[in-house]
C-alpha cells in the first residue's frame, strides 16, 4: 500500500493557501516531495478567481461589504466564495497511479470525493447537471465532470492544474453558504442569484445540520485511502515547500482598488 502525506491545516488567508498548494505541486513535480492530501480552511470569506478569469467578474465594494479578500487560483474554473467549507487539495503524479489526463484523473479523484459524501450520508454522484452559461462568472452556476450534485443541485466543484507529470486538484465541500452574498461579488442579476439559490446546495441543506469539520476531516480521509487504496500518514510542509509558498505567494493575491 502506498503511502501519502497528509496534511491538515487550520484556517489561514487565501493567498497563502493558494501559495502552499502550488509549492507542493511544484516539489511533487520535482519529485522533491510525497503525494500529498491537504486539508485545509480559509481564515475569512475569500473570492478565489480561476487562473485565468476576469477581475471585473468581481464587484469589490461587495467584497468589502463582506470583509472578504480576493485571491487567484493556480487552477482554471469559474469564482467561488470560499467560507464555511472545508477545502481538500490533492497533489499526485502519475507515478503515484493517478491516471494521465484530465477526465480520467477526475473521474478517479471525484470517485474519492463522492464516497467521502456518502459517509456522511450524503448520496453525492458525479454530476449529469446542464451547463450554465459562460457568461457567469460564479463557479456553481457551471457543470463540469469534476462536479458532484445531489438531484440536480451541485454540492461541490472542483479545479485542476498539471506541472509536468504532476497533478493539482482542489475544490471544496461547503458546509453553509451565503448565497446572496455570493451572487453580489460576482456581479450576478436578480435571475443569474435565483438560479445559484437553486441550483447549488450545501451539507447543512442536505443534512438539516453542517457536520463538524473533525467529522469532515475523517470522511474525506477514510474515503481517499480506501477508494485509492493508499495509506495516509500525518505530515508537515517541508522548509523547501515553506520556502517557496512564501516567495510566490504575492502572485495569488488580488489587491482590491
Amino acid at each position: 500500500m502506498n503511502a501519502w502525506r497528509l496534511i491538515l491545516d487550520g484556517p489561514s488567508d487565501g493567498a497563502w493557501n493558494m501559495a502552499v498548494d502550488a509549492a507542493i505541486l511544484a516539489a511533487r513535480a520535482r519529485d522533491e516531495a510525497p503525494p500529498t492530501l491537504r486539508l485545509y480552511r480559509w481564515s475569512r470569506p475569500t473570492a478565489s478567481l480561476g487562473r485565468f478569469q476576469s477581475e471585473s467578474d468581481v464587484d469589490f465594494d461587495a467584497v468589502r461589504a463582506i470583509g472578504a479578500e480576493v485571491v487567484r487560483r493556480p487552477t482554471g474554473g469559474r469564482g467561488v466564495l470560499h467560507d464555511d467549507e472545508l477545502t481538500y487539495s490533492v497533489v499526485a503524479s502519475v507515478a503515484d497511479g493517478l491516471p494521465r489526463g484530465v477526465v480520467a484523473s477526475y473521474r478517479l479523484l471525484s470517485a474519492a470525493l463522492a464516497e467521502a459524501y456518502r459517509r456522511l450520508g450524503v448520496p453525492a454522484e458525479i454530476t449529469s447537471r446542464t451547463r450554465g452559461s459562460r457568461a457567469a462568472g460564479a463557479c456553481y452556476l457551471h457543470a463540469t465532470h469534476a462536479d458532484l450534485s445531489i438531484g440536480a443541485a451541485k454540492l461541490s466543484g472542483s479545479a485542476q492544474v498539471w506541472q509536468g507529470d504532476a497533478c493539482l486538484q482542489h475544490g471544496s465541500f461547503v458546509r453553509s453558504r451565503d448565497a446572496d452574498a455570493e451572487a453580489r461579488v460576482f456581479r450576478l442579476d436578480a435571475e443569474g442569484a435565483a438560479r445559484l439559490r437553486s441550483s447549488a446546495t450545501t451539507l447543512e441543506d442536505v443534512l438539516g445540520e453542517a457536520p463538524s469539520f473533525e467529522a469532515l476531516e475523517e470522511a474525506v480521509v477514510g474515503a481517499f485511502e480506501d477508494t485509492l487504496g493508499i495509506a495516509l500518514r500525518r505530515g508537515v510542509l517541508s522548509e523547501a515547500e515553506t520556502a517557496e509558498a512564501r516567495s510566490e505567494r504575492g502572485r495569488f493575491e488580488v489587491p482590491l482598488p
